[in-house]
């Protein structure tokens, strides 16, 4: 009898070794090589069963989607749920993943079928879940099974046009004899659930378990197999739940959807510039109010800077939702062309709402709260701002200038010091722009 094959897999890239190693030649990682057995690979047949088809002769709507019954989760989709997409999920334990999608499975099975399909919780689990969020079964179809081929057969016995597994952790490949979770069987598990949903026009929802540090469990190829990666991000400190698309074949990547856990599950937030805005502390010294660009949409939110007395020694340079080297870079810069000198003082940043900003656009009012604390002084009343600072000391356009003051005038603040290049030609309505080329401009202009 021929000694079955083996082969060592890295548990964080999924790189193949033939033999065990401490560390992984390709990523560096320690102690991440496993033994898996190699499973027979058939024969590929010479001809194929599948045949071509001229693009002309589909019929398909390509504005066919589902709505699943939340507006903010439509959007973070990219305008609703396409058949045969397969969905992405991770984030944190607890974070709501389940809550959510049993949610979204009670709304959208009053026009599809629906099967959910659970690895990790009963039936009676899932049970108590429905009833506490108020989920109807008309056409929804629970199972709790690990066996991919199983989950697989009854979506398609049952006709389902939407398909959820919680989770791909849990699921196996009968074929293969390494355990849950690893990284042969989500290769081939994902693998298999890609091909049945574009096969069936079977959209797919798929959680995911995280690592410590925030990504994915598994290879990064299940990542690039399926077509949109959704992460859910909370803070511990908040009731609100923040849905961010890294990857979307359907809309636009780093499209984001707010919600707020309640006691009957998740509820939506149609404005999310309300909860980032504290009206009582704008009118405080080091409060400024920057028009951030997510996705589709301009989100407002609150920055706030504190400048305090070092005492001596290295001062500190602190900031939260924001990079905390482009903070150091942009004191340096106010202090060489800004004639704001900070040199022992301690500075402090903090986005409220726990919400991180990426775009170079909040640099602007991130050195403006920076000198109304360190002045002491409030910036005028209703005022916004927004713009990328260079290291010449310019204000640098951003993009969707326009419609980032369309926003910041529909939410009631009189005023906006922007970029010259950002300005609009025409006199905007209900809102004073005060277009500005250099950092001092800038001051002078917000007191």
């Amino acid at each position: 009898m021929a000694k079955p094959k083996t082969a060592y897999v890295c548990a964080e890239c999924g790189a193949h070794s033939v033999k065990w190693a401490g560390q992984c030649p390709d990523c560096g990682a320690w102690n991440t090589l496993s033994e898996v057995r190699l499973a027979a690979i058939p024969a590929i047949p010479a001809v194929s069963g599948a045949e071509a088809t001229g693009l002309d002769a589909l019929q398909l709507d390509p504005e066919e989607r589902y709505a699943t019954g939340f507006a903010e989760f439509d959007r973070v989709l990219g305008g609703g749920l396409v058949p045969g997409a397969v969905v992405l999920l991770g984030g944190d334990p607890g974070v709501g993943k389940s809550t959510l999608l049993q949610q979204v499975s009670g709304q959208i099975q009053r026009e599809v079928p629906v099967l959910y399909a659970t690895g990790e919780e009963s039936l009676r689990q899932v049970s108590q879940r429905a009833r506490r969020l108020a989920t109807e079964g008309r056409q929804l179809k629970v199972l709790a099974d690990t066996a991919l081929g199983n989950v697989l057969g009854e979506a398609r016995r049952n006709a389902s046009r939407i398909l959820i597994i919680d989770s791909i952790q849990t699921m196996t490949a009968a074929e293969l004899t390494s355990a849950p979770g690893s990284v042969a069987q989500l290769r081939e598990c994902v693998g298999r659930i890609v091909q049945f949903a574009k096969q069936n026009e079977v959209s797919v929802f798929v959680i995911g378990h995280v690592t410590k540090e925030g990504a994915i469990a598994g290879p990064r190829v299940v990542e690039h197999m399926v077509d949109t990666v959704l992460y859910f991000e909370n803070d511990p400190a908040s009731r609100y739940t923040l849905i961010r698309s890294v990857k979307n074949r359907f809309g636009a990547t780093g499209e984001m959807g707010v919600f707020a856990m309640t006691g009957s599950g998740f509820r939506e937030v149609r404005n999310p510039s309300a909860i980032f805005l504290s009206r009582d502390t704008l009118a405080e010294p080091g409060s400024v109010v920057s028009i951030a660009w997510e996705g589709s949409r301009a989100l407002l939110v609150e920055m706030q800077a504190l400048v305090a007395d070092g005492g001596g020694g290295y001062p500190k340079r602190v900031a939260q939702g924001v990079d905390q080297n482009r903070l150091a870079l942009l004191l340096a810069v106010l202090q060489r062309h800004g004639d704001v000198q900070l040199g022992p003082e301690d500075v402090f940043l903090n986005v409220v709402g726990g919400l991180k900003i990426a775009e170079t656009a909040a640099d602007l009012p991130t050195l403006l709260a920076v000198v109304s604390s360190f002045r002491d002084r409030p910036c005028r009343r209703g005022l916004v701002s927004f713009g990328e600072i260079g290291l010449a000391g310019e204000v640098r356009p951003v993009r969707y200038g326009e419609e980032r003051i369309a926003t910041a005038a529909k939410q009631g603040f009189s005023c906006a010091i922007v970029p010259r290049a950002n300005a609009p030609k025409r006199k905007a309505a209900g809102i004073e722009i005060l277009p500005v080329t250099r950092i001092r401009e800038a001051v002078d202009a917000a007191f």
